[in-house]
């Protein structure tokens, strides 16, 4: 993939992440302003992560980082892709069937092992009655991550990163219709998730067939090329499983403090949105294309490509940081307060915010490093990091609840993601030239930082400035509005005049290294 289009790669997905993610905040402001903190929001949150998580376990987390460098050589040596895809897609969809039925009748113990707080009180039943009718949504979703998959190695990504946007708004109409129509809203919210998966099978099937690959069911079948897949997959199933444990421990936490997993979810999802548009979107163009490169013994261009999505990345996400922590109060305030979320959940949720923020650059460092290993076939080094962070989350969360309460969980999360990130980092020293950073990176990095500090200042003297009009409810969404826009034009002013960037790097690049 040549320089330019490998950014226009991160820019088309990191746009459409954009819109999904944008339509998810509305979701969930719908789902505060309806639901609150209260225990019907809190089990239904619950039970709409048992899916997801089982989903980033077996597709997204691990069959995705086997399959895509393996599908993309394979379509790079036309060495019968669509054949390997219908096996991956058949293995998948029995694995994932025989774990939906099992969850479906475990699901009371499946709940508990999620949040223990909830025995004994009105949210274990409902979280069980809505994670049954949840669950099947992993069947789809999962399916639409392998075809996600075989869609991204093929350069085609408006399909599979559009996809999201239909599950927020099928979530949006639902509950505005059941508002409309008095229903119940948290069976509403349930039996819509189902729906959403099967809206995104639907697309993204088309979509590849569109793109030359109309998928067939066929058999399982146990191939070499199936083998292959399942050596490197099951590292990768372990390190997923070892996530998935870090963000159990947050919801263990969360569950013994009233209306914490609610706050913690809202939380998680402002700073999902910086996180998604550019991390998720490095992440999906980078790894087929370093596998490409790899697979050509471009050395060159892949130390390039590595260099060029950390520069992005870090340009965007740095100040990104930088605005939750010093803004989460005024951002919790106005995007969530209102109906059922009052005044009293803001601070709480501000607070999980201003910590999640101080991580997001190393949760997006970890989809720049992480393809580095995943192009190489080599899962089994992340897992053994992946472990250690998972001992760094646990001591810390765990640990310091009884002192610092809920936000521990938070906390965890946080410094688990750096320490993964440093490992990742430092284990990719052997890897040569191609995992280095280039001349023009280790000279903008710094500029980066110094612009986004200026920022941070900016909005620190503004929001105080602007507080009066932050709190008054005529007031305060164009208060915020000139707050951001403030911040990003200081941002833009400040990386232009330090030399974060050049405008000629918004009109293409050439792969020079001494550009600076």
């Amino acid at each position: 993939m040549k320089p330019i289009r490998l950014i226009r790669g991160f820019l088309t997905v990191g746009a459409w992440t954009l819109i999904s993610r944008i339509a998810g905040f509305v979701r969930d402001v719908l789902i505060a302003a309806y639901l609150g903190t209260g225990p019907v929001a809190e089990a239904f949150l619950v039970a709409f992560t048992l899916p997801n998580m089982f989903r980033r376990f077996f597709a997204e987390g691990a069959f995705n980082t086997a399959f895509v460098p393996l599908f993309s050589k394979k379509l790079e040596a036309g060495e019968d892709p669509q054949g390997f895809a219908e096996d991956a897609l058949a293995g998948l969809a029995v694995v994932v069937t025989l774990v939906s039925v099992v969850a479906m009748v475990a699901m009371p113990w499946l709940v508990l092992a999620m949040a223990g707080g909830f025995a004994g009180d009105e949210r274990l039943p409902l979280a069980v009655e809505y994670g049954r009718i949840c669950f099947p949504y992993i069947l789809f979703i999962s399916l639409t991550a392998l075809l996600s998959g075989l869609l991204n190695a093929g350069g085609r990504f408006i399909a599979a990163a559009g996809a999201p946007v239909l599950l927020n708004a099928i979530f949006i109409a639902a509950m505005v219709l059941a508002d409309h129509r008095g229903w119940d809203m948290g069976l509403t919210m349930a039996w819509a998730t189902p729906v959403t998966g099967a809206a995104q099978l639907a697309l993204v099937w088309v979509a590849a067939a569109r793109m030359g690959f109309p998928l067939g069911l066929r058999r399982p079948r146990l191939t070499p090329d199936i083998r292959r897949l399942l050596a490197i997959a099951a590292p990768a199933v372990l390190a997923g499983g070892v996530v998935q444990i870090n963000l159990l421990v947050g919801r263990q936490v969360g569950s013994f403090f009233d209306g914490a997993i609610a706050w913690l979810s809202y939380a998680d999802r402002l700073y999902q949105l910086p996180l998604g548009v550019v991390g998720i979107a490095i992440g999906i163009v980078l790894l087929p294309d370093l596998s490409r490169r790899l697979k050509a013994g471009d050395s060159f261009g892949s130390r390039y490509a590595y260099s060029r999505a950390t520069e992005f990345a870090l340009f965007l996400t740095v100040p990104a940081a930088v605005a939750l922590c010093v803004i989460a109060v005024p951002l919790i305030s106005v995007l969530y307060e209102r109906g059922a979320f009052g005044a009293q959940d803001t601070w709480p949720t501000a607070l999980a915010l201003a910590v999640y923020g101080a991580g997001l650059p190393a949760f997006v460092l970890q989809k720049v490093l992480q393809p580095l290993y995943f192009a190489r076939e080599d899962t089994a080094t992340p897992f053994r990091f992946a472990v250690w962070s998972m001992v760094v989350n646990a001591a810390l969360a765990i640990g310091l609840a009884p002192v610092l309460g809920f936000i521990a969980a938070a906390l965890g999360t946080t410094l688990a993601g750096w320490a993964m990130t440093l490992q990742l980092w430092w284990g990719s020293r052997h890897m040569g030239e191609a995992a280095r950073f280039d001349d023009r990176l280790r000279a903008r990095l710094p500029r980066t930082v110094a612009a986004s500090a200026v920022m941070g200042l900016f909005l620190w003297g503004a929001s105080q400035g602007l507080s009066e009009n932050l709190a008054a409810r005529g007031e305060r969404y164009w208060a915020l509005a000139a707050l951001v826009l403030g911040g990003m034009a200081v941002y833009g002013a400040a990386a232009w005049g330090f030399g974060a960037f050049r405008l000629a790097d918004f009109r293409g690049g050439t792969p020079r290294q001494d550009q600076r």
